[in-house]
């Protein structure tokens, strides 16, 4: 189960490798946003299988805007390197 502003990682796709965080998730698809190719008033829709789930979750504040929203992934990816 997928919860809103939780990290995952695309495992499939154009965006193999990326982090992104969960806007919604609906039973059947992640709906997902990195704040840059696919902004937070289009998120793209993922296959659960393609995805995998991190320890890291970012509150309603980073999200409030694509900008805040890139920058905490930069900062997770960064740390994490």
């Amino acid at each position: 189960m997928f919860l809103r502003g939780q990290v995952i990682r695309s495992g499939a796709g154009r965006d193999t490798g990326y982090l992104m965080t969960v806007t919604d998730y609906d039973g059947t698809y992640v709906y997902v946003c990195d704040g840059k190719e696919r902004r937070l008033a289009q998120p793209k829709r993922k296959n659960p299988k393609h995805v995998t789930a991190t320890p890291w979750s970012l509150n309603e504040s980073q999200m409030h805007s694509d900008r805040r929203l890139r920058k905490a992934l930069a900062e997770l990816e960064s740390s994490n390197e």
